[in-house]
């Protein structure tokens, strides 16, 4: 959602993607939160969880990389960010010249070592000034130039394949083909789907300007493995004509809803979005963001669109 929630745990069902349940399959399925409660609420059944993950989290500060790995269920699903503990963090510019490549080393390693299928969100809502790697800021403004698009692209690109491993001279190889410096060392292959890279931009822009648009920030098809949108019901108005958008851009690639969630009670919502993953086929995920228990967002304080999920969402996973 934001990139506030740096540490948040969202349970969701995650990397190993799959048909959606139109054609016929379980639709993996997920909630961020209490995860027994939730699957109480529900009758949901959910097996893994997200971390929203700062720069050198795991490496350099924080928990090591295996204790999320390890505690994020069979089905790990990690949130890249750029800050680092102790304040600042890491620029797009600096990702993509390689200032950040022993973190990507050491936590592409350890989903090697981890032996688990993983779903990795780097730079999400790229298009949304409240992260600190968007080219703009809240008030429409550019930032600095090592925060342009074009260096987000030339990140995202060398994030998707370093973290997908190989020799240091294959990597090398499709780094420079770009015009980036190599890498120095071998990494375990993490190929697809063992490892699936999510581009997550917004379907419209915050602020929506020129320049703030997903297509400004698409690093192209060969630097990603599926395409995920965030979206959410904050105040009763809701369409989906802009994710259908975002949806058509890219026919080759499985289409994923990381977030979802609901800050009204609004079956009607539920409703429109339970249509929407039963009517494109190329939807493999949801993952609800339910938040803190009693919260804003908690489906528990909201009958009528529990009522709703319970018989609309969780059938999609069985």
């Amino acid at each position: 959602m934001l990139a506030h929630r740096r540490l948040a745990l969202v349970v969701l069902v995650a990397a190993c993607l799959v048909p959606s349940a139109g054609a016929g399959r379980a639709l993996p399925v997920g909630v961020y939160g209490d995860v027994a409660r939730f699957d109480r609420l529900t009758g949901q059944h959910t097996d893994s969880g997200l971390a929203f993950i700062g720069w050198d989290q795991g490496r350099t500060w924080g928990k090591p990389y295996d204790y999320f790995l390890t505690t994020l269920g069979t089905r790990p699903h990690i949130a890249l960010q750029t800050d680092r503990g102790g304040g600042g963090g890491i620029s797009p510019r600096g990702i993509a010249l390689g200032q950040g490549d022993a973190h990507l080393l050491g936590l592409a390693q350890a989903i090697s070592d981890s032996g688990k299928p993983v779903l990795l969100r780097p730079l999400g809502e790229m298009n949304n000034s409240k992260n600190p790697y968007c080219a703009f800021t809240p008030q429409g403004r550019r930032r600095g130039s090592a925060y342009s698009t074009t260096w987000y692209r030339r990140a995202f690109e060398r994030i998707y394949i370093v973290m997908h491993g190989g020799t240091a001279a294959a990597m090398s190889a499709r780094l420079r083909a770009l015009r980036l410096p190599a890498v120095s060392q071998d990494v375990p292959a993490n190929p697809y789907p063992q490892l699936t890279i999510v581009w997550n931009p917004l379907a419209v822009g915050e602020p929506d300007v020129r320049g703030n648009h997903y297509r400004d920030y698409f690093p192209g098809l060969k630097y990603l493995d599926a395409v995920g949108n965030n979206y959410y019901d904050f105040s009763g108005v809701y369409s989906f004509t802009r994710t259908t958008g975002l949806y058509k851009a890219y026919p080759s690639k499985p289409f994923v809803f990381p977030e979802w969630g609901l800050a009204l009670d609004d079956p009607g919502f539920v409703r429109a979005f339970a249509g929407f993953v039963r009517s494109h086929r190329r939807v493999s995920f949801i993952g609800f963001y339910n938040g803190r228990t009693g919260g804003r967002l908690d489906l528990g304080k909201k009958p009528r669109s529990l009522a709703a999920y319970r018989r609309l969402i969780v059938p999609l996973s069985r």
